[in-house]
């Protein structure tokens, strides 16, 4: 274990309050970047409406999981301080702080400007009393046909307790009156959370809307309160609002105690939909006595209370912001094939192998198509008679993945097929262990990696028999072999046939089946016993060539980072004089530009169209610069629980390509946010001139286009 406060004191580093900033309040950093992409004027409309909806659905993760935890904490009693020394109570109330800011801010950029901009592109959102006589009918008829034969109202009265409720469900709570006796009583509807969120009642199958043709939508619970009477016939409707309950839905499975992993793990997820609520939010019209009820029935402390006007739940914005208009979305992107696995004289696929025989191969996804490399790969794999064994790695997928159906088709094919699949995939549990079943059934040997850490190493190997023998073909990946997020994801992988790379692979795998705790590697590090050392000693090593005059150089881009021991060693690293970019997408504890501290460190953070999730690293090495990829952040839960792979690139075009991405990225003429010392981040999109900056992921389209003409032309 780190002791950072040992650390530093032998470092001669401040105290940590002074060097670290809070985690959580970072994360909330995060989501407030990605709310100024919805505040940005410039930005497609319905994109900024998407923003909307990532935002939400980021914050009610952050409360299932991170606040929920912190509660925990605080009601066990486990008053542990941060390593910034706040303890949870402190923590839990700057979090309310914030949060509390962040969603007013949030809902009323929806009401004051995205909203009001929509109606101008007639997208618009009505009220039920808004509508014109076709579209009244046309609301009730999907009423009638679609919404009231799902619904059940709860009553609660002496023969009706309270009812459940469940996490992230949208629910109108309801006032009723007996028109004979006056008496008063509450009840509540759950809105049908597999319908669409908005109904468009403009719309029509032979009519898809575009810029002459108008979207009218109307929130489904606002349908739901206008058909009332029909659910509770005889009964007058005083008055009815909306809310929503956020609970603890992280899932804890005591491994080493559970004879079967994947029957524990089926329990849990049960249990989980009982977690204790830890944020309600509630409409502005809601009724003083609904929300004494709901407060003391939910136990849910004050500040736990989030007041916002309507609608609730933007994270529904999605589908508004899938209206078919191009010319308020981003300009269309199609990956290109890379230019490595394409034949020059057509855009035909070529025989992965061959290529890969022929050199390394780097990926950058989504420029890359992940279904003519990736998917290509394994898929060729599976239907190649000269193949023996396939061994992959699965965190995330989709249930009718291909990278899925290759791996059943290997399988029946008497290909030996190894997954060793993830099960604990936070809030993908129920899928994995769905299609990790599928697989059993298949003759896919599946196996749940160590007891005790998640595999989160993105790896696949083939062995194949070839006329000079065996040999085996490579693929190690930042990102999950997931064919729909790798559209939106950004992330590296690399193909190779390198022995070297092939014997490590091979190492890890029988580790991951079997029983290799002494392995050792050569191009990979692996953690949880070699990814945070390896880099600290890659970092001390830059520091002892700025010690002795010369230029030490630091560049590494990570979803986050809060490890203490890496960050102290940046700054160490940083006093000796050694050049530190951080290129970051989410949580950053690092204070950069602290003078005698971290005055040559630098951090910045670019988010878009594309959710940045690569982690790279480079070190200067003297001139003979290291380049690696891989899964690992910088995070406890991933050098120390978590196997965790990083790869070494050596080809030379291969590290050029990444240390162009950090030139980019950290060029003054490139928008991005900029982290300062005290935590806060200011957004750069224009120079001193007012003339707009360089977008980084629109210009990285653009090299891709212009690297593939090339490679055509050659």
């Amino acid at each position: 274990m780190y002791d950072i406060t040992a650390a530093g004191g032998e470092l001669g580093l401040p105290d940590p309050v002074d060097r670290f900033l809070d985690r959580e309040l970072s994360w909330l950093a995060f989501n407030e970047r990605v709310l100024d992409l919805a505040s940005d004027p410039d930005m497609p409309l319905l994109e900024r409406a998407r923003f909307l909806s990532i935002f939400a659905s980021n914050l009610d993760e952050f409360f299932m999981v991170r606040v929920a935890g912190l509660k925990r904490r605080i009601n066990t009693g486990l008053a542990v301080p941060s390593v910034t020394g706040r303890m949870p109570l402190e923590v839990m109330h700057a979090i309310g702080l914030r949060a509390h800011e962040l969603m007013t801010r949030h809902a009323a950029l929806l009401k004051e400007d995205i909203g009001p901009r929509l109606d101008a592109e007639s997208i618009t959102k009505v009220q039920v009393d808004e509508l014109t006589e076709d579209e009244r009918t046309r609301v009730d008829d999907f009423f009638a046909g679609h919404v009231f034969p799902v619904l059940t109202p709860l009553a609660v009265d002496p023969a009706h307790p309270f009812p459940y409720i469940s996490g992230l469900s949208l629910n109108l709570g309801v006032l009723l009156r007996y028109p004979d006796t006056g008496k008063e009583l509450f009840a509540r509807v759950k809105v049908p959370p597999r319908l669409p969120r908005f109904f468009n009642v403009a719309s029509k199958s032979d009519r898809p809307v575009g810029r002459d043709v108008p979207a009218r939508f109307v929130a489904l619970e606002d349908i739901i309160a206008e058909h009332l009477d029909t659910l509770f016939e005889g009964m007058e409707i005083i008055q009815h609002s909306t809310f929503r309950v956020t609970r603890n839905e992280d899932v804890e499975v005591e491994e080493d105690d559970a004879e079967n992993l994947l029957k524990a793990l089926e329990k849990e997820l049960l249990r989980r939909r009982f977690g204790p609520a830890v944020r309600l939010e509630i409409t502005e019209n809601i009724h003083p006595r609904v929300r004494d009820m709901l407060k003391d029935e939910l136990g849910i402390d004050e500040n736990e209370i989030y007041q916002l006007p309507t609608p609730l739940d933007l994270s529904g914005m999605s589908d508004i912001a899938d209206v078919p208009r191009d010319d308020l979305h981003f300009p269309k992107m199609v990956p290109q094939m890379n230019k490595d696995l394409s034949l020059r004289e057509s855009s035909d696929q070529v025989d992965v192998f061959a290529a890969v025989g022929n050199r390394d191969i780097l990926l950058h996804h989504p420029y890359d198509s992940f279904s003519t490399s990736v998917q290509a790969f394994l898929e060729q794999a599976a239907a190649d008679t000269n193949v023996l064994a396939i061994k992959q790695t699965l965190y995330r997928t989709s249930g009718d993945s291909p990278i899925i159906d290759a791996l059943v088709d290997a399988a029946q094919a008497g290909i030996q097929v190894l997954a060793v699949v993830e099960i604990k995939a936070r809030f993908d549990e129920e899928a994995n262990i769905t299609w990790a079943r599928k697989l059993e059934r298949a003759g896919v040997h599946v196996v749940y990696g160590i007891v005790g850490l998640k595999t989160h190493a993105k790896l696949s190997l083939v062995v194949r028999q070839e006329a000079e023998g065996l040999s085996r073909y490579c693929h190690v990946g930042t990102g999950n072999y997931h064919p729909k997020t790798a559209r939106g994801y950004e992330d590296f992988g690399l193909l190779t046939k390198d022995k070297a790379v092939a014997d490590d692979l091979t190492k890890l795998f029988n580790q991951l089946s079997g029983y290799a705790p002494l392995a050792e590697y050569s191009r990979l590090l692996v953690a949880p016993t070699r990814v945070r050392s390896g880099l600290v000693d890659l970092i001390e090593k830059e520091t002892a060539i700025a010690e002795a005059g010369g230029a030490g150089m630091i560049r590494i881009k990570v979803n986050s980072i809060v490890d203490e021991a890496i960050i102290d060693a940046l700054y160490v690293a940083s006093r000796a004089g050694v050049e530190v970019e951080v290129f970051v997408r989410g949580i950053c504890a690092l204070r950069p530009g602290i003078p005698g501290l971290s005055e040559n460190i630098r951090v910045r953070s670019v988010l878009g169209r594309f959710l940045e999730h690569s982690r790279a690293f480079v070190f200067g090495n003297g001139g003979d610069t290291k380049v690696y990829i891989g899964s690992a952040d910088m995070m406890h839960r991933n050098l120390d629980r978590r196997v965790e792979t990083l790869v070494e690139l050596v080809a030379d075009n291969h590290k050029a390509e990444i240390i162009e991405l950090f030139d980019l990225a950290f060029a003054d003429t490139t928008s991005a946010f900029v982290l300062h010392g005290d935590g806060k981040w200011t957004r750069a999109t224009r120079d001193d001139d007012g003339r707009q900056l360089t977008d980084y992921q629109t210009e990285l389209i653009r090299r891709h286009r212009r690297r593939r003409q090339l490679g055509d032309e050659a």
